[in-house]
């Protein structure tokens, strides 16, 4: 069962694989990182890595049992409690809901381990697999944006109320289950 991880140094390699691996995937709906978030990488994840000591930000990573990088899903700006949702799954890991599953863990975090009360989020009308994981993991709509001159959707959650579903392991990494809707 893929585990839902904070970012750690180790998870670089494994994390670079992934957005190589995805990148022309990803540029389809969101706008392409661009070479130099490549050749920067390990800069970029420490730099990361400093937001999250600094509690700005949240970064984590979707791991399968050998330790590859199925999926990321980041919290950035957290600030005033609330903070910017964003998330990818790999190509061939996509449709199998695990993206629902693991915006669902990072929500539940949110609102407890983080401290944080409103979650937004922003995707493009056009990404309708997006808009999909976003409205199962409890996000509404609250607006029309423009994402890189297309026109989209912000969404937010309210973690007020708390999880409706918190399962951790022994170690305590949340549970990510696929089958949550």
């Amino acid at each position: 069962m893929p585990r839902l991880e904070l970012l750690r140094p180790d998870h670089a390699p494994a994390l670079l694989a992934f957005e190589q691996a995805n990148r022309t995937w990803f540029a389809a709906s969101i706008p392409d990182r661009g070479d130099d978030y490549f050749a920067r990488f390990e800069e970029l994840v420490r730099d990361r890595l400093s937001e999250q000591a600094a509690g700005l930000s949240f970064f984590h990573v979707l791991v399968d049992g050998s330790g590859a990088v199925l999926g990321r899903v980041n919290l950035v700006d957290a600030v005033d409690g609330s903070a910017e949702l964003g998330y990818r799954v790999a190509q061939h890991a996509a449709g199998r809901g695990l993206a629902t599953a693991a915006v669902v863990a990072v929500s539940a975090l949110a609102g407890t381990d983080y401290g944080l009360t409103m979650l937004r989020a922003v995707t493009t009308l056009d990404n309708h697999a997006s808009r999909t994981v976003l409205t199962r993991a409890g996000f509404v709509p609250a607006g029309e944006v423009t994402l890189d001159g297309r026109p989209g959707l912000r969404f937010v959650r309210e973690l007020r109320e708390g999880p409706k579903q918190r399962d951790y392991r022994t170690d305590g990494t949340p549970v990510v289950r696929a089958d949550t809707t």
